[in-house]
Parts: structure tokens; sequence; C-alpha cells
């Protein structure tokens, strides 16, 4: 049992994922389930795994267990873990979409965070309500299926609220959130919980780029600022959203401290349109490349470079040679794929130097009105 408890740790590790891919240890927990309930808790981590995806629906004995006790389980923390194991497994969660919501029954926001972290996501929610945002927020502990109540919740709200820490990363509730949330391509707006974390993992994967406001930094009311300022900021997605100047006596105070997108001009990819892309793309020689990401805007384009970074290499080439096929009726170039993976790490560095400078210039601004 304490192996089981250590295994079930490293078991939301990626590196440790493709270990048990590797060793096919996985039905191994399957045949010690039963013994052990946590055995399901440790699956429903590997789970999250493509490779490990395949394994377990091909044991169709399993998918059945699986099935059954996910109607008739009478534990209702199991019963929680077998729906989230099976949420995995679906192929295709677009089908739980709603897409005709009447807008009565919509958010502006979802929080999503670690329990851990209740107190201040507290605060934060009455805050956004106090400022008249519409929010949505599990405080209880959801009862039945929470993987479609979470869907339900991601599905009627516009922007979704990721509250980072070491227990959200680690938590297989948070990741399912986080990812159908990027599935859904809603817009993602992060914020720091515990002090000197540094996301990490698939969490990185998913944040990439993103501004975030830092409540361990700075006090409540201007990491809520910082907040409210991204939060008006326009999405690439949510093209409808109007953005609203903040108070002007508070952007003196957080300028050093949070560049809003519309600063970084040209050099932030989240703000590239579908037509930037291609002259981007162009521009660089990479005529492959632009057919095959045609409709791509840039934060697709971040989201790509991720999936080629942090994924695994054989099956990436695989899926990108698949679409280049299907796409443009060509083999995908590896060298067009080689030098897209080299301008996308220059334009990051070039992202990152320009903030860097733009800090640096209000920092230098502010010294001198104080002066």
């Amino acid at each position: 049992m304490i192996v089981l408890s250590a295994f079930l740790a490293l078991s939301k590790n990626e590196f440790i994922q493709q270990k048990t891919v590797e060793s096919k240890k996985i039905n191994l927990l399957i045949q010690i389930c039963d013994k052990y309930p946590i055995a399901f808790d440790i699956i429903w981590a590997l789970s999250f795994n493509q490779n490990i995806q395949q394994q377990l629906r091909s044991n169709l004995s399993f998918m059945t267990k699986l099935t059954h006790l996910a109607k008739e389980c009478d534990n209702e923390q199991i019963c929680k873990i077998i729906h989230g194991i099976l949420w995995n497994l679906e192929t295709n969660h677009q089908s739980h979409s709603t897409l005709n919501i009447d807008d009565s029954t919509t958010f502006d926001i979802m929080i999503s965070y670690s329990h851990k972290e209740k107190v201040l996501c507290k605060q934060i929610y009455d805050e956004l309500i106090k400022s008249g945002y519409r929010v949505w927020i599990d405080f209880d502990q959801m009862h039945g299926n929470i993987m479609d109540a979470m869907a339900k919740a991601i599905e009627r709200s516009h922007t979704i609220i990721i509250c980072m820490s070491e227990q959200y990363r680690k938590s297989n509730y948070c990741r399912a959130e986080a990812q159908y949330a990027f599935q859904m391509q809603r817009k993602i707006v992060p914020i720091l919980l515990q002090k000197h974390y540094k996301a990490d993992g698939w969490l990185l994967f998913l944040i990439g780029q993103l501004l975030y406001a830092d409540f361990t930094k700075y006090e409540f009311p201007q990491a809520m600022e910082m907040l409210f300022k991204e939060l008006k900021a326009e999405n690439t997605h949510e093209q409808h959203v109007v953005s609203v100047s903040p108070k002007k006596d508070m952007d003196t105070k957080i300028s050093s401290a949070f560049v809003s997108p519309q600063l970084i001009d040209s050099h932030n990819i989240l703000e590239w349109t579908q037509e930037q892309v291609q002259d981007w793309l162009i521009k660089h020689n990479l005529v492959q490349m632009s057919r095959l990401l045609t409709n791509y805007d840039g934060r697709s384009l971040i989201y790509l470079h991720r999936y080629i970074k942090y994924g695994q290499p054989e099956q990436i080439l695989n899926m990108l040679q698949e679409d280049s096929l299907r796409r443009t009726n060509q083999c995908l170039s590896l060298v067009e794929l080689s030098q897209f993976r080299s301008l996308m790490d220059q334009q990051k560095r070039l992202f990152q130097s320009t903030i860097s400078s733009q800090e640096t210039r209000n920092s230098t601004s502010n010294d001198k009105n104080n002066t």
C-alpha cells in the first residue's frame, strides 16, 4: 500500500507516464484495482497520456468494468475517479458542447482552482461579483458525474481563470478542467496563488507565454487590478470583448509589474491574426508550413509549438505527417519543421526581451515622476 501511495504521486509526472507505457505495466494496475482501489486513482493520473489511453481502450474487459462501475458504484470517491478515467478515454469531447445555451445561463468567468486555495479564491470571487462579472465557481465538492458538470461549466463560460499552485498541477480534476478549457478554446487567464511556484509539466504546456497576476508578490487590491486588466484585454477567440482601461492611478502603480499585450506590439504572437501568421511564415520561406497552417492565428501557433516541443516526438511527427498529407497532399518537410521550431524560439526570446525593455522604461518613467 505504501508503494502504491508513492507511485500515485509519481504517476502525475510525464516521464513516469512514458516509462509506464514502455514497460506495459498498466495491466498490472488493472489486475489489482479491485483489491487496492488506490490503483484506480493511479490509472486516472496515467490516463492523461495518449499511449496509455490506447492501452486502456484495448482492454475490453476493463472498459466494460469501468462502464458498469460508473452506473453501479456505491463509493462516491471511486465513482468520481471512474468518471475521470472514462472522460480521458473519450475520443471526442465536442459532443458535450452545448452550443444553444440561453445567455442568462452563461458566465463571464469560471474559476478553476484547487480546494486548498479556497479562502483566497472566495475573496477573488467576491471582488469579481462586485465588479459585475457573472462567475461560476465550485465552492462545495460536486456530487454525481463531476466531469459532465465541469464540462457544462466550461462550455457556459467565456473566460477561465486558472489558479496556479503545486496542488493545482497535481490535481487530476484541475488538469481535466484546464485541458478541456484549452480544447474548447476558452480565453485562459492564469493567476499565481503559491509563493515561489513556477508552472511545470502539463501546466506549463498550457500556460506558456500567457501573462498572469501574481497574488503572492503584490497586495490583494493591486493583484486584483492586474487581474481586471487582463480580463479586459482583447482575446483572439473572443473578438466581441471590449477592452476597458483600468483606473489611471492604479495603472501607474502596476505598470512595472504587469505588461498588457497591447503594449507588446507585433512581437506578441498571441495577438497575431491568421493573416499575420501567414505573412510571418512566408517571410521566412516556410511555404509548406503556410499551406498546412492556413487557419492558424497566433494563439494556435503557440499551442502547436508547445505540442512539438513537449509532446512525444514520434507521435507528434506522425500526426503532423498525416495532417500534411490530408490537407496539402504533400509529405511534411522536416527542414521547414526544424526551421519553424527555431524561429518560434527566437520569437519567444524577442517577446521576453520586449517585455523586459518595457518594464525598464516604465520603471525609469516612474522614478522620474517620483522625483
